[in-house]
């Protein structure tokens, strides 16, 4: 038996669709705990790429179960695209995958409230998915689940009763037209008929299945720097990235986790808003995002780019209580004379002691760096660690010992044959 959780460990973006997709190999299941369509997990297969955005990476793998965990907040129109994609690509899907009853759904007006205050001054940086508001509506009690689409009757009622707000608001608030209420409501009784041969108890099938001696691969969106709890609030996502939401958002207890994986960039990226200590606003930074291809792979907006922070790190694997990490696009790397790592923050000239994560304080640090020499050759053809260059295994050595993480996983590239485990 054994329950992994595999969390992004710094503002997302690490490579965990790929990281999953080498993973799932070994597993029975995986399940995707939080999160919606705003969340892009790229694979790589034979020169070929697929982004998923809510169906877990494990789909790649042909005898892999899938679960949509009661986290995650879904997209009909997105889900729908996302199984037809497959499908095409003659990826089985039937039988394969299935969907939390509880899981609540993103309606019209939540895409379009959340769009309407992304236009507005008071930015975040969303997707504009629709994610936030339909997060909101849960926690208002107001939210609409899988299992409503069972109930006509009802689900027309919840519908009705919402638009009433909803309407409301987008008329004399943003000065919108109003929805169409029976639009909505036939749009979502066509897509329960869809979806109705995957819907399951996503906690009863877990947990019976860890009994069953199954694994468990559980994957998180996001990273735990935008953990609505312990990330850069108020500039992070609306669910819990960190390994705790990997409880909540599938049925499985605590007791029950073996072990959780981090997943970490050879250097740090953010998309959106909020403080980045150790964003490069330089040359540097635009050659991380030309070799990276840093572009959204949701949005296709470019991420900011900057040094490894390994003080950041430490913090994640703190909160997270990560004992594995998957170090990235390490080949990314290859073409600078020398690389920088953030090994602490000064704030009016004193030295921190631990990771400050109000925006206030983040975005006056000044982060304290240590230069290694670059290894200034091609590494994407290595296929194993002791293939490596000596400055290499320096700078890995260098960021797990700074960030207090055992590197497992090194990926020098964004194929699978591009991927090894560290003995």
């Amino acid at each position: 038996m054994s329950v992994t959780v595999l969390v992004g460990s710094q503002w997302g973006d690490e490579g965990k669709g790929k990281i999953v997709d080498i993973l799932s190999k070994h597993y029975d299941i995986v399940t995707r705990y939080q999160g919606g369509a705003n969340a892009g997990h790229t694979v790589s297969i034979n020169n070929k790429q697929f982004i998923l955005h809510l169906i877990p990476s494990g789909i790649l793998r042909e005898k892999v179960i899938c679960v949509i965990g009661n986290g995650v907040v879904i997209d009909p129109t997105a889900l729908i695209e996302e199984i037809n994609l497959l499908e095409k690509n003659d990826i089985k899907v039937d039988g394969r995958l299935y969907i939390s009853h509880n899981a609540h759904l993103i309606m019209p007006y939540h895409k379009l409230l959340d769009s309407i205050n992304e236009s507005g001054e008071n930015k975040i940086g969303t997707t504009g998915r629709g994610i936030g508001p339909c997060y909101i509506d849960k926690y208002a009690r107001k939210g609409i689940k899988i299992v409503d689409l069972l109930n006509r009757k009802l689900l027309e009622e919840k519908i009705r009763e919402n638009l009433k707000e909803k309407n409301n608001l987008l008329k004399k608030v943003y000065g919108h037209e109003e929805l169409d209420v029976d639009e909505i409501i036939k749009q979502y009784v066509e897509f329960d008929k869809l979806i109705d041969k995957y819907i399951k108890d996503v906690p009863a099938y877990l947990n019976g299945a860890i009994s069953e001696g199954k694994s468990i691969l559980l994957e998180g969106a996001q990273g735990a720097l935008l953990d609505v709890d312990h990330g850069t609030y108020p500039y992070v996502t609306s669910s819990s990235p960190t390994s705790g939401g990997a409880c909540t958002g599938t049925g499985i207890p605590p007791t029950k986790i073996d072990s959780v994986y981090g997943i970490v960039k050879a250097y740090t990226t953010r998309v959106g808003y909020g403080p980045f200590p150790t964003e490069l606003l330089n040359d540097d930074g635009e050659l991380l995002r030309k070799i990276g291809a840093e572009y959204g792979a949701t949005t296709g907006r470019p991420r900011r780019c900057g040094w490894f922070d390994a003080f950041l790190v430490g913090y994640s694997a703190m909160i997270n209580g990560i004992d594995s990490v998957a170090v990235t696009k390490l080949d990314v790397l290859s073409k600078f004379d020398e690389v920088k790592v953030c090994i602490g923050y000064e704030l009016d000239g004193r030295s921190l002691k631990s990771f400050p994560t109000d925006v206030e304080r983040l975005s006056k640090v000044k982060p304290v760096y240590e230069t290694l020499p670059g290894w200034k050759k091609e590494i994407s053809g290595c296929l194993s660690y002791s293939d490596l260059p000596k400055e290499t295994k320096d700078y890995l050595k260098f960021i797990s010992e700074t960030s207090g993480i055992e590197l497992k996983i090194i990926s020098v590239g964004p194929n699978r044959n591009q991927t090894f485990f560290v003995n």
